[in-house]
């Protein structure tokens, strides 16, 4: 018998200016407090089927195994109790693990792309979705009083052949905001986005949002 409370999670990577600032994994508890045997249980284990040796704790000493999840992905989790005749129970518990990337660029002129891999490390199933959440600021040059003028840009989202598979030209007047929101569904590549500036003379401030999503295929929790 294995409680948990959650089966799914979201890290995030928090960039300023192209550089990784912060980077928040997943952290899963599972607790074994309730799981009994005829004879003695010596260990509680569970194989991420990740690359990763199993995590094992000694039954003695602690009920609770927690994993650790620094890459998106569907997770198939191999959980066992081994007793001191070294029976070994087995179950399987999935997990969906995905990605926010926050990004955040302030007074420029030369954007820096960002890359985005949907590719799960872990040899799962791709992603269901891309959403791209992108804010391209022109700030007042003079605060309440204006003096600049309006810049161009062209969002552009690039695959891994360097084709322009998404594109979005836009004007963005001073002391406005524009948005692009866009759903992408093509997810078994590594992309590139882009903002490139286009005309004007005036810096630009960027805040995008990049979510990685999976389809809810996580076991439901068992609280």
């Amino acid at each position: 018998m294995v409680n948990y409370e959650f089966t799914n999670g979201a890290i995030v990577e928090t960039y300023v200016d192209g550089d990784l600032q912060s980077k928040s994994n997943v952290i899963l508890d599972f607790d074994f407090s309730m799981t009994n045997s005829e004879h003695e249980l010596v260990s509680f284990g569970i194989d991420p089927n990740d690359g990763r040796s199993a995590i094992l704790v000694a039954a003695e000493t602690s009920q609770t195994v927690s994993v650790e999840f620094s890459e998106h992905g569907i997770y198939r989790l191999d959980v066992f109790a081994v007793d001191e005749m070294e029976s070994r129970e087995n179950l399987t518990i999935v997990v969906r693990i995905e990605l926010n990337i926050e990004w955040n660029e302030d007074t420029t002129n030369e954007p820096t792309s960002l890359e985005i891999d949907s590719i799960p490390k872990n040899g799962g199933p791709y992603p269901s979705m891309i959403i791209i959440d992108s804010d391209v600021e022109n700030p007042e040059l003079i605060e309440n009083v204006g003096g600049g003028r309006e810049v161009e840009i062209t969002w552009r989202l690039f695959d891994e052949a360097e084709d322009a598979c998404l594109i979005r030209p836009t004007t963005v007047d001073e002391g406005e905001i524009a948005n692009w929101k866009v759903h992408h569904r093509i997810t078994n590549e590594i992309h590139d986005l882009r903002i490139s500036y286009d005309s004007g003379q005036d810096y630009i401030d960027i805040d995008q949002s990049i979510s990685i999503l999976y389809e809810e295929v996580e076991s439901p929790p068992n609280p």
